[in-house]
């Protein structure tokens, strides 16, 4: 297992959605590619999502908004990412592929320290524990609200 430290921030926002967030990667290499290393994260992403039981009253995983306001909110693309909106379980092999296809598209960026990674095959050295930071990348769009 390989420590990793994880940043997640927005263009257009002044602080980070996530800080230094603690992410244990389930790997022995020291070096791996982008792609290897998003593939990682995801697996990760995906266990600790899976493990979440919505079944238990106590902590509002589901912030599932009424049924008429939940189609407001995705016609005017205002439903919220961490939100979760359903009960289902995440699919890995999907997941995965999403991760790589966002990452082809530019809808996100990842930087090791100060270092921008640009391409799936350039290595990433985990011997040590580093901060990553994921900027997500907003395209403008004009809005009424």
């Amino acid at each position: 297992m390989k420590k990793i430290f994880v940043n997640l921030k927005q263009i257009w926002k002044k602080y980070p959605i996530v800080e230094k967030q603690e992410i244990f990667l389930n790997t022995e290499e020291n070096e791996v590619s982008l792609e290897q290393f998003l593939n990682l994260i995801v697996e990760n992403q995906v266990e600790e999502f899976n493990k979440k039981s919505f079944e238990d009253d106590s902590v509002d995983y589901l912030k599932s908004p009424n049924f008429t306001y939940l189609n407001t909110l995705t016609n005017t693309w205002k439903a919220w990412f961490w939100a979760i909106y359903n009960k289902n379980k995440a699919d890995l092999e999907k997941a995965k592929e999403v991760a790589i296809l966002w990452f082809k598209d530019w809808l996100f960026v990842v930087f090791d320290w100060e270092d921008e990674i640009l391409d799936l095959s350039e290595k990433i050295n985990l011997s040590e524990e580093k901060i990553f930071t994921f900027i997500r990348l907003t395209f403008l769009a004009w809005s009424i609200w």
